[in-house]
């Protein structure tokens, strides 16, 4: 049972799940869509490059929102019928990924802080997003593998998440339909 006696996740936690994973889904593309699109064409690099931020950023206040909600409510029952090992292994997979969603957004903007380039982050194309730390040419490129290299765990991670959710719904049991419909 959840903290607040329910037996499937509560309608928050599903909403911010299924949010968190389609606005991943969104900025993981672009990121490698933005970095390719050649200079001549700056104004679509520009534009991709805003809209990767923002998604960016909202993964990070779900993210967020989604520890507050975790920590508010728990988590319900493990299936029954899951061996121990399996709850393990997903236990230690959320806390990664919980600590991905939150890294990866807080990365990103270090790396635009940082960046030799210094284009300003607009929320939505509109609100501007302060700049905390200026250009630092050495920790830029370190920062930027860092952001990648978390991105990329984070999407490869997700995705086992996903199959194991896949995995145990055809197996019957109903850790998949409680995440989608409590």
């Amino acid at each position: 049972m959840r903290a607040d006696g329910g037996a499937d996740w509560s309608r928050a936690q599903r909403r911010l799940h299924w949010t968190n994973a389609a606005l991943i889904l969104l900025a993981f593309p672009i990121a490698w869509v933005m970095v390719a699109v050649p200079f001549r064409e700056l104004l679509l690099k520009f534009v991709l490059f805003q809209v990767h931020k923002t998604l960016g950023l909202l993964v990070l206040m779900t993210g967020l929102a989604r520890v507050f909600v975790r920590v508010r409510h728990g988590r319900p029952e493990w299936d029954a019928g899951l061996p121990r090992w399996q709850r393990k292994a997903a236990e230690r997979l959320h806390v990664a990924l919980y600590i991905l969603l939150l890294l990866v957004p807080v990365l990103g903007y270090l790396v635009a802080c940082t960046a030799p380039i210094q284009i300003p982050t607009l929320f939505f194309g509109i609100v501007p997003v302060p700049a905390l730390f200026g250009v630092n040419k050495v920790w830029f490129p370190v920062l930027l593998n860092l952001h990648r290299a978390a991105a990329i765990a984070l999407v490869l991670l997700a995705a086992g998440h996903a199959a194991a959710a896949v995995h145990n719904h055809r197996r019957g049991r109903n850790v998949l339909r409680r995440m989608w419909s409590g």
